[in-house]
């Protein structure tokens, strides 16, 4: 994806192309996420994660028996990534030339600012995805963007994170700068995000030969979709 404009982060350690500093990602990982993808393919599924960072969720989904190949542009977030298939790539130019039950690309890449870049991304996913398997967006539900404003909370392992700087500089955008703090390390990312309704992605997806199935357990923050041609979800 590389430098992304509206996007970029400070702090001790490698920065990603995204702003994503690595040190900070490292620290995480995410079993309720694994879960909740866990729910919704069928045991030891084939997966695409696109933009998995340092393994937040890869972590989960290999520890649940999945088969994962996990993409970044990152060579320095893959290589603390243990357990799956690494490949160091942008998304949008990614060609493996394989299909998998699940195309997986969370952490709101969709909601890219850069409406050139959102259509490569989801032909990548399109690319990828197996005629009878599914694709999963994490996005923010559409109603945050009205309702997004700083915060301050305590996470595990005595983490700190803020959102701090919420701007909206145009329609449908939102500008924020997320703070992390480990002790007595401190981080920042700084990003433009843009809204996606129901009815402007499920647009999107079509453009590509997919079709918007539905939620992942009824959050509208969790996407599925399937090739056109597919089974309904």
């Amino acid at each position: 994806m590389g430098r992304l404009q509206g996007n970029e982060g400070n702090g001790p350690g490698t920065i990603a192309p995204d702003g994503s500093p690595v040190d900070y990602y490292a620290l995480l990982a995410s079993a309720e996420d694994a879960e909740r993808v866990h729910t919704a393919i069928p045991e030891k599924a084939s997966i695409l994660e696109l933009g998995a960072g340092a393994g937040r969720v890869t972590k989960g989904l290999v520890a649940l028996g999945h088969r994962v190949v996990a993409v970044d542009e990152s060579a320095e977030m893959l290589d603390q990534i243990e357990g799956a298939e690494t490949v160091c790539s942008p998304i949008q130019s990614l060609s493996l030339g394989r299909r998998f039950d699940l195309v997986l690309m969370m952490s709101y890449l969709i909601e890219t600012a850069d409406d050139e870049l959102r259509p490569a991304l989801l032909r990548a996913c399109a690319a990828h995805v197996a005629p009878d398997g599914c694709v999963i967006l994490q996005r923010q539900p559409p109603e945050w963007y009205d309702t997004a404003a700083p915060f301050e909370r305590t996470a595990d392992g005595g983490r700190t994170v803020r959102m701090v700087d919420v701007r909206r500089p145009g329609p449908g955008l939102l500008a924020a700068t997320m703070e992390y703090t480990v002790g007595d390390h401190h981080w920042s990312h700084s990003f433009v995000t843009k809204r996606l309704d129901d009815d402007y992605l499920a647009t999107l997806l079509a453009e590509v030969g997919l079709r918007l199935a539905g939620f992942v357990a009824g959050d509208r923050g969790w996407v599925r979709a399937v090739p056109a041609a597919g089974a309904t979800g």
